[in-house]
């Protein structure tokens, strides 16, 4: 098909006024453009972000006012914050430190596993090798329960070895000169076994001292005991003192407080 070409035509405006009227039809543009420009709105990209999801034009829709969208947009922005915060504090916040052995105790190792036992010493045992302890104090940030925990658990192995005549268990958590006088003890037991019953067992550390640059731990222990079947629970009081040396924790002395 054959295409027509439109014929030119004259303008009628001289060429001196066309190019007037364009830089005047350039200038007028800018201006449009900024009068056709919406006016910004202060909360700058979190009115886009609200866009984005939707919350202005739901606002919008449900008869709100742009003012109502951004103040709902800025409530649910501080939450999400909030949460962010939240997780990261959970996720970075450092474990609670585990009581490593009661204060520095060491070597105090459960027995596999306890068997009760009466106290090994009875009145009158091990006294010559007791230290004395100095004025009775505990330091506030020493910790005793931790210290007590683990002392009653040394307390019923002892007992046990104890009775079955376990003397490398005996040796192990003794001083040399206590280790002596519990062999002594044995001795004159003729190697004979017993059992008792420990049917309660409390402990408490009452002094923390230094004597001759030694640290001396005395601790208390009381509670039942029954020695025969047949026979009714007896109360047993002692104090144990502690000494720490380069092997740990070894029990320097025994005395009874009745």
């Amino acid at each position: 098909m054959k295409r027509s070409v439109p014929t030119q035509t004259t303008p009628n405006t001289p060429p001196a006024q066309q190019q007037q009227a364009v830089p005047a039809k350039q200038a007028a543009a800018p201006a449009a453009a900024a009068a056709a420009a919406p006016k910004r709105s202060w909360l700058g990209p979190i009115a886009g972000l609200a866009a984005g999801l939707g919350l202005a034009a739901l606002a919008s829709h449900l008869g709100f006012g742009e003012g109502l969208a951004n103040f709902m947009m800025m409530a649910l922005l501080a939450v999400a914050a909030f949460a962010v915060i939240r997780f990261l504090m959970r996720r970075f916040a450092a474990p609670k430190p585990q009581l490593a052995a009661a204060g520095g105790v060491h070597h105090f190792e459960p027995a596999q596993p306890f068997q009760p036992a009466q106290p090994a010493w009875n009145a009158g045992a091990a006294t010559a090798s007791a230290v004395p302890a100095a004025v009775s104090s505990v330091p506030s940030d020493f910790d005793s329960a931790g210290f007590e925990k683990i002392a009653k658990q040394v307390f019923i192995r002892l007992q046990a070895a104890n009775d079955t005549g376990d003397q490398a268990d005996l040796r192990r958590f003794t001083t040399p000169q206590m280790y002596a006088s519990i062999q002594h003890d044995l001795l004159e037991r003729g190697g004979k076994t017993q059992r008792t019953d420990v049917l309660q067992l409390d402990a408490s550390v009452v002094d923390v001292a230094t004597e001759n640059g030694e640290q001396i731990v005395s601790v208390r222990f009381w509670g039942l005991v029954r020695e025969e079947s047949e026979q009714a629970a007896e109360n047993f009081d002692e104090i144990w003192h502690l000494a720490k040396s380069g092997e740990g924790w070894l029990i320097a002395g025994i005395q009874q407080t009745a």
